[in-house]
């Protein structure tokens, strides 16, 4: 972990940088420009706290003689990939109000390792190799929660729909084609990272680990929910599937995802109390 008292100032201006964009792109939302303010100069000034944000995280994950995985490392880097995507695809879609939506959020997120500076220490060979399978993987968590985040919006914004009126909020947000479009692109990208991870940890095992690979309880989730998401990506591309079966088939993946990640201990000690 970095040292927090000397990187406290850098931690202060990122909020307060997260914080002020996150007010000035709500007020413009409020005014209905928010679309211009997003795509102006304005809405570039959003890559220096995210910059600066993303440098912290490093410093604090990859620090000391293992990797941190801290709660409040993991919540800060998953919505820090959640403000790089949406900032990304902005150009792509008309999802402005997404991103300020969770720039109030990643601004909160921000202050969470200063706040909680507990870590969960992982000790490893910090090899090249390891470094970028561990890399891989947490890209791969981070954009798949993203993901299982967007579908939940998503679901309950169709919920909503049959509703007379809806909340300010959700008038603002995308058409729900729209978010179901970025959704399924979000997955794409996770499931490739998802497929060279699995592969790298089985190939490279001896590089990465530094011991044969073995097969687990964490291997077998991960490779359920490979194939969940397969099935997820082959039924939107051959069967057009959107909706509730896409959102179910997406969080079933998702699980099964946490599964693999929180691994053979909770398995043992809470699924079949050994």
């Amino acid at each position: 972990m970095s040292n927090l008292s000397s990187s406290l100032s850098l931690y202060l201006f990122t909020f307060f940088a997260y914080g002020a964009l996150a007010v000035y792109f709500w007020r413009a939302q409020v005014a209905g420009n928010s679309a211009a303010v997003s795509h102006g100069l304005i809405g570039h000034a959003v890559l220096l706290p995210l910059a600066v944000h993303g440098y912290l995280l490093y410093a604090d994950i990859f620090a000391g003689n293992g990797l941190n995985f801290g709660l409040a490392y993991v919540v800060s880097l998953v919505l820090w990939l959640a403000v790089l995507v949406y900032w990304v695809a902005r150009f792509f879609y008309p999802i402005d109000s997404l991103q300020t939506l969770v720039l109030p959020l990643v601004a909160a997120s921000v202050l969470l390792p200063v706040l909680f500076p507990a870590t969960h220490q992982v000790p490893g060979n910090l090899t090249v190799a390891f470094e970028a399978h561990i890399l891989a993987a947490m890209l791969v968590y981070s954009l798949l929660t993203i993901a299982a985040l967007h579908a939940t919006l998503i679901a309950w914004v169709d919920r909503r729909l049959h509703h007379p009126t809806l909340p300010r909020v959700l008038r603002a947000l995308p058409p729900l084609l729209t978010m179901e479009t970025l959704l399924f692109r979000i997955v794409a990208v996770g499931f490739v990272l998802l497929t060279l991870t699995l592969l790298s940890g089985i190939v490279f095992s001896e590089q990465v680990f530094g011991k044969p690979w073995e097969f687990n309880h964490k291997i077998l989730f991960g490779f359920i929910s490979w194939f969940v998401f397969a099935g997820l990506l082959a039924g939107r591309h051959f069967y057009g599937w959107r909706g509730r079966k896409a959102i179910h088939w997406m969080m079933s993946g998702y699980v099964f995802l946490l599964l693999a990640y929180l691994g053979s201990k909770f398995v043992l000690e809470v699924l079949l109390h050994r």
